[in-house]
């Protein structure tokens, strides 16, 4: 689901006017005025997607910065949901060379014919990398790896809990609860399951049914759907709830300052945003060349030293101090309790989950 729509940040949105781009609309310019001003017609310029606020400082000083440095290609950026990515390159005047956002959104941008496949021969850092099989698709490859997970008062539960089993046991883990809205992301279905007792491993498919019905125990405790990604900390903070789930990093703040807040990683799902190149781009290799840039372990490794996203090259990880890899969802510790949420599977069933979730939200 659209990663401006649903994320982390706090974030502009453009209104779909298609000479607004060039302004460099939604995130402003990092590190040039876009294509338009390249006296050399644009051909060391890029043109990058991607959803802004923190998010988008972090990519600017890890990856953007360094790389216009290294290759004097200047960067601007844009943020566009997916419907006016779609619609500017069926028009023929996408005004956006390189997207960056969740992988969920990019199979739909193949079925409308928007993408152009990859060429991962001009990837070479993306060859024998380690990345997973499912993150190099043959129009879209990841690049940093996220998480939704539980967190919780420490001062406010005589024990922890250690799974989405304790969350939903209103008995022995007693106090209100918040979890997260369809305005804020698809629903979290696989918690439910894994509260009812669903394997890791047996997830997917999704039995829907199943997956409502044990949401459905646990709705009289449930006193907030949130509906942004900072609410969660908020409600944490205030002690209006005893858990919540929430995004990687969240509660971050709150833990420095002493706040009685913790996080537990079993059974956290993880996300993933990537790279795509748009169809209609003249500037097809410098996209390849900032997707591989950006793939090389010592960028991925300066990218979660300041963004609590983790690298999808194993080596990045392996290059972390102790502290930064306990909050990245892609160390070794915390790949073995969480899963990879099924792109395939909720590309197929996300229209219909939506509307089933908004009928139970309203009961």
């Amino acid at each position: 689901m659209e990663t401006n729509r649903i994320r982390r940040r706090t974030m502009l949105r453009t209104t779909g006017a298609l000479a607004a781009a060039t302004a460099v609309a939604g995130c402003g310019s990092l590190t040039g005025t876009g294509a338009s001003s390249d006296p050399s017609g644009g051909k060391k310029s890029l043109v990058v997607r991607n959803s802004g606020g923190s998010y988008h400082k972090a990519l600017a000083k890890a990856i953007y910065e360094p790389f216009t440095k290294e290759t004097g290609i200047t960067i601007s950026t844009v943020n566009y949901d997916s419907a006016q990515l779609i619609a500017q390159v069926k028009q023929g005047r996408p005004q956006f060379d390189l997207i960056d956002n969740s992988m969920l959104v990019f199979p739909k941008m193949v079925r409308a014919d928007t993408l152009q496949p990859l060429d991962y021969d001009r990837l070479p850092n993306a060859k024998g990398a380690g990345i997973a099989e499912h993150l190099l698709t043959e129009h879209a490859v990841g690049k940093n790896v996220w998480a939704s997970l539980m967190a919780y008062r420490t001062d406010s539960l005589q024990r922890r809990p250690k799974g989405w089993a304790d969350f939903w046991n209103t008995e022995s883990f007693s106090g209100p609860r918040a979890l997260q809205g369809l305005d804020a992301d698809i629903p979290e279905l696989e918690f439910a399951l894994l509260a009812d007792g669903v394997a890791l491993d047996d997830l997917y498919p999704i039995d829907v049914d199943r997956a409502f019905a044990s949401l459905s125990r646990l709705r009289g405790q449930i006193k907030k759907l949130w509906n942004t990604g900072a609410l969660p900390a908020v409600l944490l903070g205030r002690k209006e709830v005893v858990m919540s789930s929430l995004w990687t990093g969240r509660a971050d703040d709150l833990i420095r300052t002493g706040q009685p807040i913790a996080y537990e990683w079993n059974g956290a799902r993880r996300h993933t945003n990537g790279w795509a190149i748009p169809k209609g781009t003249d500037k097809t290799d410098a996209a390849h060349r900032l997707i591989d840039f950006s793939l090389r372990p010592d960028v991925q490794a300066a990218f979660a030293r300041i963004y609590p996203n983790g690298p999808v090259v194993p080596a990045a990880v392996k290059g972390l101090p102790d502290d930064v890899r306990a909050g990245l969802p892609t160390s070794p510790e915390r790949l073995k309790t969480g899963f990879d949420l099924d792109v395939e599977w909720w590309d197929k069933n996300q229209d219909s989950v939506a509307k089933r979730w908004q009928e139970w939200a309203r009961d």
